[in-house]
C-alpha cells in the first residue's frame, strides 16, 4: 500500500498552517490533556469540565450512561427534547447548571464555536465548610456535556470524564508544535556564554556547538560511532520515551491488545471475555493499526494532489489579475485615442465608455479577487488538516491512534470532496470582448455603444468522444469553456488519408459529425473551425485518425433485390425466386488489401451461385457479372468461371457443394481479384486493373443459402508480390 511522508509533500513543509488543529474549541489556546468525545471531536479536560450541564433525574434514563469504550455506548440526548436550544436558536439553554437558576447565554470560543459557560456551583452556606478537594467540583449526577463544535448532547456515566479516553496522540503532536516555536537550543558546555547548538549526540545525549563539538567530541576511537543529530530532532528523541503501554478505561489494570472491528476501539482481554465485546469481532491491535495508518496515508495523497492543485490555481488566479491589468490598460488606452480622434460630440460620449470600461474592469478584478481569497483560505484549512495528519502518524501509539484514525480519514475525504469539479476553475476570463466601433455616422453619435466584432475562438476537440469504426469516424468539439463570443457554425475538414490537401466534410451548427466512406487502413488528419457574422476563427488542433485495417460488414438490405431473404442479423441470405437475384455488403472498399469468406448452408439441384464484387449500381434482378458493373465468379457443383460483362474466361475443375467455402481477396495495392474455393485459390489472378469503390456482392436463386464471414486475416498463402507468368499469386 502506497503511503504519504513528509517526502511527498515538500511544499508543506512548515507547521504554521497546522495551529487551527490545534486548538480546543472552548478555550481557544492549545489543548490540555484532551479528550475524545464519542463524536470523535477532542476537548481539554478542563474546558469539558467547565461545560458539563445538570440535568433533571426525570430527563435520564439510568440505562443510558456515557462510557469510554464506544460510541454505541453513548446517549445522544435529543436538543428539541431537552430545548438546549431555543426554537430561534438564541443561544439561552433551559438548564442552567448544577442547581436551580436561571438560564445563561451561550459564548462563543476564540475559534468562533458557540459553547455553554461553565455553571456556578453553590457556594457553602457556612464559613466552617471546606472547599471542594483539590479546588475542583465533584462531577454531579445526571450530568451532561454538549460538543461545543458539532453540538451533540450525552450523558455521563458513574465516571464522569474518566470515562473518555485521552488524545495522546494530539497531545504529542501540540507538544511538538510548541517545543518547534521554542528558543534555539544552547550549548551544554560552553562555560560562560553558551552558543547555540549545533548538534547533539545521542547516546552522550548531550548538545553541543561546533567548537565544543570538535574538542569534546571528536569523531575518532569510540566516538566515532556515536550519532549526531540536529538540536531540533535531538530535542525530540530526548523527550520521546518508549512507547507506553495503554490500559483500559473499564479495566484499569488491563492492558489494550485488541481491536474491537464492531465498536471501532481498542480493548483488552477482560473485555473480550466479560464485557459487551465477548461476541464482536477482534483482531490484533498492531495490524489494525498499520491497516489505519495506511489508510490514512492512502486519503492523504488524494488530498495532497487537491493541495498542489489548488496551489497551481492560486497562481493561475494571480496571473489572471496580472493579465486583467494589462488588458484593461491596454483597452483603455485603445478606446481613449478612437474617442480623442471623434468631434466634441464624441467627447461626451467618451466619458460614457470608459466609465462602462472602468465597471468591467473593476467586476473582473472583484470576481477574480473574491475566488483568490476563497480558495487560499480553503487550501490553509486543507494544509493545515493535512500537516495535522502527517505529525498523528508519526505517532507511535496504536491504540491512541486508532482512537482518531477513522474520524481524520473522514475529514481527510470530506476535505477532499470540497474540492470537486469546479472548485478550480476561473469564474471570469482576462480578456475583455469589446470592440469600438468607430463607423456610424455622427449623427448616430449619441448612441455609440460597444458591439461584439471578434471572430470565434479555435474549439477543443473533445477526445474522449472521437472514435472510428471500420470507415466511419466520428468527431466532436466544443467552445472554449471561457468564450463568450456568439458562434454560427463550424466547418469540419478531413484531408484525404494519405497526406492530401484538407477538403470540406461538414458545414452547419452540430458539434459532432459522423464521416462515413472513408478508406479502410488509412490515416486521415482532421480540424475544425468556427465562423460567425465577423468572420471566420482560427483552427483547431490537428487530430489524426487510424480507420480500420480489417472490414467488418453485413448484407445491405437496403438495398438488395425484393426476392432477397436475410437473417442472422444480415449475415445469412438465400432467395425466394427460381432466377438469381443479387444482394451487396453494406461496406464499400477503394484502398487496402480486403478478404472475406461465405460457407455453403443449402445447395440444391445444382444452381450456379455466383461470388465477387459490384459497383452501387449494379444490376440486381440478373446473374452477378452479367453487366460491365460486376466482377464474379460463378460455380456449380463441378467447375467455375470468371464472369465481367456477361463475358466467361477461364474454365476451372472443382465445384462447390454443402458446406464449402468461398474466398474472396481484392487488393488494391496490386489491382487485382482472387477467389478461393475451400482454403486453396481456385484459378490464375480472376481480374486486374481494380481501382475505384466497390462492394462485395454475391447472386444466387432459392436452391441456394450462404452465410458470410467477415474481419478475417487475408490467407497465408498469399503474400506482396507481382503476379507469375502463370497467373498465380507469388
Amino acid at each position: 500500500m502506497e503511503s504519504l511522508t513528509l517526502g511527498n509533500l515538500t511544499s508543506y513543509k512548515t507547521m504554521d498552517e497546522m495551529e487551527e488543529e490545534l486548538k480546543c474549541p472552548v478555550c481557544g489556546s492549545f489543548f490540555r490533556e484532551p479528550i475524545i468525545l464519542p463524536c470523535s471531536h477532542n476537548i481539554c479536560l478542563a474546558c469539558a469540565r467547565n461545560i458539563l450541564v445538570q440535568t433533571p433525574d426525570a430527563e435520564s434514563p439510568q440505562s443510558s450512561r456515557a462510557s469510554g469504550s464506544g460510541v454505541s455506548d453513548y446517549d445522544y440526548l435529543d436538543l428539541d427534547k431537552m430545548s438546549l436550544y431555543s426554537e430561534a436558536d438564541s443561544g439561552y439553554g433551559s438548564y442552567g447548571g448544577f442547581v436551580s437558576a436561571p438560564t445563561t447565554p451561550c459564548q462563543k470560543s476564540p475559534n468562533g464555536v458557540r459553547v455553554f459557560p461553565p455553571a456556578v456551583p453553590p457556594q457553602p452556606q457556612q464559613q466552617h465548610l471546606l472547599p471542594f478537594p483539590g479546588g475542583l467540583p465533584p462531577i454531579p449526577r445526571n450530568s451532561c456535556i454538549t460538543c461545543p463544535q458539532c453540538h451533540r448532547s450525552l450523558i455521563l456515566d458513574d465516571r464522569g470524564l474518566r470515562g473518555f479516553p485521552k488524545n495522546r496522540v494530539l497531545e504529542g503532536v501540540v507538544d511538538r508544535y510548541q517545543q518547534s516555536k521554542a528558543a534555539a537550543l544552547k550549548c551544554q558546555l560552553c562555560e560562560k556564554s553558551p552558543r547555540e547548538a549545533t548538534v547533539m549526540c545521542e547516546q552522550c545525549d548531550v548538545f553541543y556547538c561546533d567548537p565544543c563539538r570538535l574538542r569534546c567530541h571528536p569523531p575518532r576511537g569510540p566516538l566515532a560511532k556515536h550519532r549526531l543529530v540536529p538540536p531540533a530532532q535531538g530535542r525530540i528523541s530526548r523527550r520521546t520515551s518508549p512507547r507506553k503501554i495503554s490500559t483500559c478505561t473499564e479495566h484499569e489494570l488491563e492492558n489494550l491488545s485488541m481491536y474491537c472491528v464492531q465498536c471501532k476501539t481498542p480493548v483488552c482481554y477482560q473485555c473480550l471475555e466479560e464485557g459487551k465485546h465477548s461476541t464482536h469481532e477482534v483482531k490484533a491491535l498492531g495490524a489494525m493499526w498499520k491497516l489505519h495508518k495506511g489508510q490514512l496515508s492512502q486519503a492523504l495523497n488524494g488530498l495532497s494532489d487537491r493541495a498542489t492543485e489548488a496551489k497551481e490555481f492560486l497562481v493561475q488566479l494571480r496571473n489572471m489579475v496580472q493579465h486583467i491589468q494589462e488588458n484593461g490598460v491596454e483597452f483603455e488606452a485603445c478606446l481613449v485615442a478612437q474617442c480623442d480622434a471623434l468631434i466634441d460630440a464624441l467627447n461626451r460620449r467618451k466619458a460614457q465608455l470608459l466609465s462602462r470600461v472602468n465597471k468591467e474592469h473593476e467586476h473582473k478584478l472583484k470576481v477574480v479577487r473574491d475566488q483568490i481569497s476563497h480558495c487560499t483560505v480553503k487550501l490553509r484549512q486543507t494544509t493545515g488538516l493535512m500537516e495535522y495528519c502527517l505529525e498523528v502518524i508519526k505517532e507511535n501509539d496504536p491504540s491512541g491512534f486508532l482512537q482518531i484514525s477513522d474520524a481524520l480519514i473522514r475529514r481527510v475525504h470530506m476535505t477532499e470532496g470540497q474540492w470537486g469539479k469546479g472548485t478550480l476553475t476561473p469564474r471570469m476570463t482576462s480578456d475583455f470582448d469589446l470592440t469600438l466601433d468607430s463607423g456610424p455616422l455622427l449623427q448616430s453619435i449619441h448612441q455609440l455603444d460597444f458591439v461584439q466584432m471578434k471572430v470565434p475562438a479555435a474549439p477543443i476537440l473533445q477526445l474522449e468522444e472521437c472514435c472510428t469504426q471500420n470507415n466511419s469516424a466520428t468527431l466532436s468539439w466544443k467552445q472554449p469553456p471561457l468564450s463568450t463570443i456568439a458562434v454560427d457554425g463550424y466547418i469540419l475538414e478531413l484531408d484525404d488519408g494519405n497526406g492530401g490537401v484538407f477538403r470540406e466534410v461538414y458545414v452547419g451548427s452540430e458539434t459532432i459529425c459522423t464521416v462515413d466512406g472513408l478508406h479502410f487502413n488509412s490515416t486521415y488528419k482532421s480540424r475544425v473551425k468556427a465562423f460567425n457574422g465577423s468572420g471566420v476563427g482560427q483552427y483547431s488542433k490537428t487530430l489524426v485518425m487510424q480507420t480500420s485495417e480489417i472490414a467488418w460488414f453485413v448484407f445491405d438490405p437496403a438495398s438488395a433485390h425484393p426476392d432477397i431473404l436475410l437473417s442472422n442479423d444480415n449475415l445469412t441470405v438465400t432467395c425466394n425466386s427460381y432466377d438469381d437475384r443479387v444482394v451487396m455488403g453494406n461496406t464499400a472498399f477503394s484502398r487496402g488489401v480486403h478478404y472475406w469468406e461465405i460457407t455453403i448452408d443449402r445447395y440444391d439441384n445444382h444452381p450456379d451461385p455466383a461470388f465477387g464484387i459490384a459497383r452501387g449500381d449494379v444490376l440486381k434482378d440478373v446473374m452477378l457479372g452479367k453487366d460491365d458493373k460486376a466482377w464474379a465468379m460463378y460455380v456449380d457443383n463441378n467447375r467455375s468461371w470468371f464472369m465481367h460483362n456477361n463475358s466467361h474466361t477461364n474454365r476451372t475443375d472443382g465445384g462447390i457443394g454443402k458446406g464449402a467455402t468461398v474466398g474472396v481477396l481484392l487488393d488494391f495495392t496490386r489491382g487485382i481479384l482472387i477467389f478461393l474455393i475451400n482454403d486453396e485459390q481456385q484459378g490464375p489472378v480472376a481480374f486486374e486493373g481494380m481501382e475505384g469503390l466497390y462492394y462485395p456482392a454475391i447472386s444466387l436463386n432459392r436452391n441456394v443459402q450462404v452465410t458470410l464471414h467477415t474481419g478475417l486475416p487475408i490467407p497465408d498463402f498469399y503474400t506482396p508480390g507481382e503476379p507469375d507468368p502463370n497467373g498465380s499469386v507469388c
